[in-house]
Order: structure tokens, then sequence, then C-alpha cells
């Protein structure tokens, strides 16, 4: 199984444990700070490679030293990089994420985040791939305006499509992102996403709104768990209870479980279920890669709970 990743690709800079949270005007403490591989698109591949999925990030770095620890660390959790490219004239993006136990703010200077464009991929460039996942469409500012044809290129290649939107920074949660969804067999929003672009803060509704005859959401609630809309009815699957150490990119590890199993036939209580468990797992450690499983340990985390933690 090989996927093909359309992301953003920028360094993650963070304060962990904040004392309150900052206000304008004011300055609050932190317990640590941290720098790590950061994006929802490094995440979610660097989360498929540990699982044993091979996988192919495409994106767009600076020529510098930032790009340079993106790139390294991405190599070193075996995703391939050769399609990730390096631009001279610009920055690479670097985040700023203030967080928790409990949750986590971000600031993001888009730089190189808003730098990748269509023509990184050329038809022939989906060849050798089962699946194509892109991440974060409203920070991709260069990518945006051809994704739904380049889903469809992927789909007319013979691959599986997905998309994560990431948060809308104007929350304006533009039309073209359901439009691209006609191309699109899963979409993977969290709570506040699906309510962004659908505009409805019942989630049952916000679902019915999405359907299309083609995509399937799964949404991701966080501390709620996760749920589909399946033959007209809800299907809800619970969150596993951890101490978590740190929140920062638990989603994209849920989107690596989820597609790992979906990918290979599971069915989809228990693709939501291994999802679940990978994004729990990821929050044990600091930093979106740092604690995420291999297969085998989410199977092991998974067999240790019964029915009634499921």
């Amino acid at each position: 199984m090989r996927i093909l990743i359309a992301g953003e690709l920028n360094a993650d800079l963070l304060l962990q444990n904040y004392h309150s949270f900052p206000a304008p005007g004011t300055e609050v403490l932190v317990d640590d700070v941290t720098q790590a591989l950061g994006s929802s698109s490094a995440i979610c591949a660097a989360g498929l490679a540990k699982l044993g999925t091979e996988v192919t990030l495409a994106s767009t770095v600076g020529a510098d030293a930032w790009g340079e620890l993106c790139v390294n660390t991405l190599r070193e959790l075996a995703v391939d990089t050769s399609r990730v490219r390096r631009e001279p004239s610009i920055k690479t993006g670097v985040t700023v994420s203030i967080t928790s136990p409990r949750d986590r703010a971000l600031v993001t200077y888009l730089g190189s985040i808003a730098a990748s464009t269509a023509r990184q991929f050329p038809d022939e460039g989906f060849a050798g791939f089962e699946h194509f996942h892109i991440s974060s469409f409203f920070l991709q500012k260069g990518l945006r305006p051809d994704v739904k044809r380049l889903l469809g290129a992927a789909r007319r290649c013979g691959l599986t499509t997905s998309l994560d939107p990431g948060f809308d920074p104007d929350e304006r949660w533009g039309a073209d992102l359901l439009d691209a969804l006609e191309e699109v067999d899963l979409f993977l929003p969290n709570e506040v996403e699906l309510e962004g672009v659908t505009g409805k803060k019942d989630r049952e509704a916000a679902l019915r709104a999405l359907q299309n005859g083609r995509t399937l959401t799964v949404a991701k609630l966080g501390r709620e768990g996760c749920v589909a809309l399946v033959d007209g009815a809800l299907l809800d699957v619970p969150s596993f209870h951890v101490q978590a150490v740190d929140t920062t990119g638990a989603g994209d590890s849920f989107n690596a479980g989820f597609l790992h199993a979906w990918l290979r036939k599971m069915p989809l209580r228990e693709a939501m279920q291994f999802g679940a468990a990978c994004g729990a797992l990821s929050t044990l450690g600091v930093g979106g890669t740092a604690s995420q499983a291999s297969e085998e340990e989410a199977k092991r985390f998974l067999a240790q709970r019964d029915d009634s933690t499921i």
C-alpha cells in the first residue's frame, strides 16, 4: 500500500503547559519549550510510516535551517521526501503551539506552507500509488484553486482520496471546499471544522448536510471520540482516556490510523477505533510524532480495552 500526501511542511515550536492563556498586553509562563516537526500533513505521513505504510510527502520548504530540520526528521521517520521542493526565495513556515494537556492554540507563519502548486502534481505522478491525501486545505493557498482537479485526476488514475480541511484562519469556510468534496472518498474534519464548513452546530445535521452520494465523513470530536453517518444512522465511537502530555497532532495521528485501517478494508467501526487508539497514544509524548504508535502497539492498546471502554 503506497500513499501520496499533498500538504504543508513546517516546523513547530511547542510552548508547553501554559500557566494561564496569554491575553493582549500580558505575559505568561510555560513549563517547557520544544522544537519539533510540525504540520498536519507531515504528522499524518509520519504516523502512516510508523504503522508500516509506504508514504510519500509532496511539499515545499525554504532552503533554510527550518526546512533542513523538517526534511531530515521525515527521512529519519521513514517518509519518502523525494518530492519535497526546496525553494531559496521563501522561508520555511513555522507554527508556535501554545499547549496544555487539555488543549492548544496555534500561531502560524505561512511562508512555504502556501507555496506548493498543482505543477508539482502531474497526472503521471500518481502512478504507483493507491491513495491520495490532502491536508490543510485552507492554508495551502497555492494549491487550493486546483484541489478539486487534482483529486479528480487521482481518482481517474485509480486512487482513492481523502481530505482533512484544517482550520480556516479567515473563518470564511469557502464553498470551494464543498465543491472539492465531489472528488473525495473520505472527509476528515474535527468538530470545529465540521461546524465551520456546514454552518450547523448539530453534528447529525452537519453530517447530513455533507452527504453527496460519494463522500464518507468521519468527524473527530476530541475527548468525545469520533462520529460518522452510515446508512442514515449515526455511528459513534468513544475516545480512549489516557493521561495526555501534549495534544499536538492527535487528529493527524487519528487520520494516519484510520487511513491505515480503512485502506486495508477493516470494518468502519474498527477502523474508527484504530484511528482513535492512534490519536490517544500520540498524546503521551511532546510533539506530533514522538509517541505515534506502530501497528503492533495500537493493536495491543486496543486488546487491553474491553467493549465497555471502547
